[in-house]
This record gives C-alpha cells, sequence and structure tokens, in this order.
C-alpha cells in the first residue's frame, strides 16, 4: 500500500493550516486551521507523525494523524522549535532578556520531554546562531557548543556531560547522521599567522590531534559550512573570508575542501574563479554537486577522487537541489536571478524540463520525489507572495496566491520516515497540469525609437558552455586540465586548417599570373600557424601601402622623408613574404 501523500505546512499572516499533498491540495480537515496572526514558528519531527508550532501565546504540539494535542507549554516568545530525532525532546529558544538591573537573564534555552511536559533542562543560549542541540540520529549523543568546548550528554542525560572536546577557540562542530558509530567535525579558526583547521574524530576519542580520523589546515577562512554526506564518510568544507584582498569578488572569497573519515583531504579544483554559490551531497554519498564561478555560473558534480563527472555548462544558477531518492538534480537562479530551473535526469545526465519559478524565495523537494514547492515569503518579497507546487517535468500542479495585504511566511513538507516512497523511474514527457504553465514573458530590453522598427541584432555579454560528460574526454580516467583542453583544440584547428589549404590546392590549378599584377597580389594560402599567418599579413598589408604610396609619388604628390624610406624597404619586405611562404 502507498502511503499516504505528505501535508504541506503554510505559515502567514491569515494563521497556520495544512494542506493534503498531491492531487488534492485541497485545505486539510484533521488539523485544524490556527487563526492567530503571530505565529512565530513551526516544527516537524523527523518521522512527520508529530507537529509543534507557537502561535504568540502558547507552544502546541499535535499528532499529526489524529490531530490529538499531546503537550501544551506556556512559552509564548518562542522563535524557534526542533524536534530530537526520536520524537523524545522537544527544543524551544526564546531570545535572551536581562533585567533592567544588568543582573544575569532567565535560561532562554529549554529542553521538554515530549511524553510527560517535564523541563529536562534549561540553558542560556545567547546567539540564535547554532542554538539548537544536536543528537546523534539514536538520541545516544547530544552535543551543544558551550564557551569554546563541545559538551556531550547521553542518553539525554542533561544533568551530566559525559564528554568535553576541549581545543582552543572551537568555533562550530557538526554531528555525523546515520548509525553508530557517531563521528563530530569541528572547526578551530586560525590566529596570529597560524591556519584554520578541520578535524575529525570519533566519539569518545578526543585525546588529541593524534587521536582525529582526518585533519586538513587552511588559511583564507573567516567562516566555514561543514556538510557530511549520508553514510557519514566524508565532509565537504566551504570555506569563506568577508572580504576579496584582490577585489575580484562582492561576496568574498570561497574555497571547496574535502576530508574523507579514512584520513583522505584534497582541495577541489573549480575551472572557474569566482564564488561558490551553493554545494550539495547526493543522496548516494557517492558523489557531489557545486556551482560556481561569476555568472553565469558553471556546475559540475565530482566524485569521491574529487575529479569532475558531468560539467552543466554555464547558465543563470546559484544552488542545487537533489531529489531524497537521489535521481533527479534540479539547477535553480533565485534570488537576484529570474528563477530559472533546469531539470537533469542524474543517472543518464538529460535534460528533463526547464520551468521557471519568477521571484521565488524558498524551494522545497516533496519527500515522494515527484513534486516541488516553490515560494515567494515575506520579509524577502512583500508582494505577490503565495507557493505553487510542480511536478519535476515542468507543470503547475496548484498554485495559491495569498489576497492583497496579507502575507506569506513559511511552507513546508510534512517528512517521511526514509524508504517510504521509493526511486521511481524518470519520466520525461510532462504530466498533465492543471493550471496553464503560461509565464509572463520577460521584459525586453530597451531600444531607442530610432532602432525600434529594425530588426533587432542578437547579441550577448556571454557565450554559455555547453553541458559535457568529463568522463569521456580523453582516453585516460582523468579528465584533461583547461590549458591542455586548450592546447588540444588549437592542435586540432591547426591540422584541419592545413587539411583544408592542400585540398584547396590540389582542387585548383594553377592560373597565370597577368603582367601588370601587383607584385604582392599573393592567394590567400593559410600555413596552419597562427604565427606565421599574422606575420604574412602584416607583410601583406605593409606593401599594399608602398604601393599607394607610389601611386601618389607618380600623380605629382609630393612624398615625406619617412614615406621614401619605406618605398626602399620594398624590395626587403618582398624577400621575407617570399621566404615565409616558400616555408609553407
Amino acid at each position: 500500500m502507498a502511503p499516504p501523500a505528505p501535508l504541506l505546512a503554510v505559515r502567514g499572516s491569515e494563521g497556520l493550516y495544512m494542506v493534503n499533498g498531491p492531487p488534492s491540495f485541497a485545505e486539510s480537515t484533521a488539523f485544524p486551521r490556527d487563526a492567530g496572526k503571530n505565529c512565530k514558528a513551526v516544527a516537524f519531527s523527523k518521522d512527520g507523525s508529530l507537529f509543534a508550532w507557537c502561535n504568540g501565546e502558547k507552544v502546541n504540539v499535535v499528532n499529526v494523524t489524529s490531530a490529538e494535542l499531546l503537550r501544551s507549554f506556556d512559552l509564548p516568545k518562542t522563535v524557534c522549535l526542533e524536534f530530537s530525532p526520536k520524537n523524545t525532546v522537544l527544543a524551544t529558544w526564546q531570545p535572551y532578556t536581562t533585567a533592567k538591573d544588568g543582573t544575569m537573564g532567565v535560561p532562554n534555552l529549554q529542553l521538554h520531554d515530549v511524553k510527560t511536559g517535564k523541563c529536562l533542562k534549561s540553558f542560556i543560549q545567547k546567539k540564535m546562531q547554532n542554538w539548537c542541540p544536536c543528537w546523534a540520529d539514536d538520541e545516544s549523543v547530544c552535543a551543544r557548543n558551550v564557551n569554546n568546548e563541545v559538551h556531550f550528554f547521553e542518553n539525554n542525560n542533561f544533568n551530566t556531560i559525559a564528554n568535553k572536546l576541549h581545543l582552543q577557540k572551537v568555533n562550530d562542530f557538526v554531528l555525523s547522521p546515520g548509525a553508530q558509530p557517531t563521528k563530530v567535525a569541528v572547526y578551530v579558526p586560525g590566529s596570529k599567522g597560524a591556519p584554520s583547521f578541520v578535524r575529525l574524530y570519533q566519539y569518545p576519542n578526543f585525546g588529541g590531534p593524534q587521536s582525529a580520523l582526518a585533519n586538513k589546515s587552511f588559511f583564507k577562512a573567516d567562516k566555514v559550512t561543514m556538510l557530511w554526506n549520508k553514510k557519514a564518510t566524508a565532509v565537504l568544507v566551504i570555506a569563506s573570508t568577508d572580504v576579496d584582498k584582490t577585489g575580484a569578488s562582492y561576496y568574498g572569497e570561497q574555497t571547496l575542501h574535502y576530508i574523507a573519515t579514512n584520513g583522505e583531504s584534497a582541495v577541489v579544483q573549480l575551472p572557474k574563479n569566482g564564488p561558490i554559490y551553493d554545494v550539495v551531497w547526493n543522496p548516494n554519498s557517492v558523489e557531489f554537486c557545486a556551482v560556481y564561478g561569476f555568472m553565469p555560473a558553471k556546475a559540475t558534480v565530482f566524485n569521491l577522487k574529487c575529479d569532475p563527472v558531468f560539467d552543466f555548462g554555464t547558465g543563470p544558477r546559484n544552488a542545487a537541489y537533489y531529489s531524497p531518492q537521489g535521481h533527479v538534480l534540479v539547477l535553480a537562479g533565485f534570488g537576484n536571478l529570474r528563477g530559472q530551473m533546469e531539470v537533469w535526469d542524474v543517472k543518464s545526465y538529460k535534460l528533463i524540463s526547464k520551468p521557471v519559478a519568477s521571484d521565488s524565495t524558498y524551494f522545497a523537494w516533496c519527500p515522494d520525489g515527484e513534486h516541488i514547492v516553490t515560494a515567494t515569503c515575506a520579509p524577502r518579497l512583500r508582494v505577490s507572495n503565495g507557493y505553487k507546487v510542480w511536478h519535476y517535468t515542468g507543470p503547475v500542479l496548484h498554485s495559491h496566491a495569498v489576497p492583497p495585504g496579507e502575507e506569506l511566511w513559511h511552507v513546508c513538507w510534512q517528512p517521511c520516515p526514509d524508504g517510504a516512497f521509493p526511486a521511481q523511474a524518470v519520466k520525461y514527457q510532462a504530466v498533465p497540469g492543471e493550471l496553464p504553465s503560461a509565464e509572463p514573458r520577460p521584459a525586453q530590453a530597451y531600444r531607442p525609437p530610432a532602432l525600434r522598427n529594425r530588426p533587432a541584432a542578437s547579441s550577448k555579454l556571454h557565450e554559455d558552455e555547453p553541458p559535457q560528460n568529463m568522463k569521456q574526454l580523453g582516453s585516460s580516467d582523468k579528465p584533461l586540465s583547461k590549458t591542455a583542453l586548450k592546447n588540444q583544440r588549437k592542435h586540432e584547428a591547426k591540422k584541419a586548417a592545413k587539411q583544408e589549404a592542400k585540398a584547396d590546392a590540389n582542387q585548383e590549378p594553377a592560373q597565370p599570373v597577368p603582367q601588370n599584377a601587383p607584385r604582392n597580389a599573393a592567394p590567400a594560402v593559410t600555413s596552419g600557424d597562427p604565427e606565421v599567418d599574422k606575420k604574412i599579413k602584416n607583410l601583406r598589408k605593409k606593401l599594399k601601402a608602398i604601393e599607394q604610396l607610389k601611386e601618389q609619388a607618380a600623380a605629382g604628390k609630393q612624398l615625406e622623408k619617412n614615406q621614401l624610406e619605406k618605398i626602399q624597404k620594398e624590395t626587403a619586405l618582398l624577400q621575407e613574404l617570399e621566404d615565409l611562404e616558400l616555408g609553407l
């Protein structure tokens, strides 16, 4: 029996409600709408069975299937919610405040037992960034960063710190997904000329640098983003600086590093200079996609050896999204781009569709791997708020626009357990859509009145690079470098030019040259060597100028001294031209 379609939670100024997933898209009657205009936060549990939200008065927890209210907490200022992986603990965070007299405020990060409603522990967490403790998938380990240390708790016993990872100024950490043993990646920023570094440890072996599974140090890093693959065998590290000292990029400077738990590490070589917009792992954990380079940006899939597997060419894009099953990849350009999407079959690397979701600020795959939601949300954009549900083959299946004066703040799919929706065969034929897929025509470039009735000249600022399978380049398994590719193309062009010149010489018999023809009127034969062709062209240009000067002198014009010197060089130029042409 197929699992029920995931619900879509919608939060905005009209309140909080849920919409049934495809194909119905009607408002769910099982979950009663919360009409309050102050809903600040929502969260599904990892398996999608529980749902929590704060409506400005209380934090409520319900069973999604039965809509039964399980718990209610008196925490009206909560702005962040998170369930532990096995639905045991609900973490809530409120903005930290101090008393008027300057005394320390009350703990604002609270961990509640979902079954009993009891508060297990409260902490002071001043910053909203990385506010939530991180759990291993089986909840055997929970960790949080406290004063440059990572504190570990076991089996949700938050009264006792089971282990500590102490490194000088630990800035960030990420626990590995999946089953035991739990691994942790930690980042320590550089200082006083020392490099930054990322280390991988296996819990609870924190005995120093020698006990680390892997270590990667690098300069030029003000902050990093660490991404584990699903099998917890490798981490991708995006290191970025706030300022690019070369002045080449407004976005600072980024580098991409690969670190494996077996100790291997490498810098991922990106063929195009510019920012790194997005990096995402394929759920199969054996390849990843990077979107990078000055616009139009390149997108490339790499394997675990950091070798390129497939290059999608260039285009207006700044994000990549794999489907939950890993069989479809969407490359998209949101934010300051027009919302163009490219949907690719990952197995065959064939383009499926190219829909356009204009003004989108949010994108998410449905857990079924067939449908996509895009949304225009406030406060990023306060006009034309709404959401659309698409099939990945291109058509819009459902669209909702909020009324004028109202705002949409957030939408999210109900998660499903792994394996609930197995991968289906990729479709290329567009499924029937309930809505016309006509997008508004893009605004045309301004043309002055005098040119409006003339045919438009086709001109591009950039020539887009086509997609290419990097596995097929060259005879060896390793793809050619940028310089090698350039030399290969140059060699092929030279060879083709020589063959063309020989074919022309064989096909056309020699024509008798008239007596009165100018001596420099030689047939245009290419040597195949760009440098020699350039010299021949320059010599012919000089001889033509000399012929013009001789005609002017014959007509009685008084020539300058430098012009007479040019005429005297005619014999030497003719000899040089003859030598070059004989050398063909």
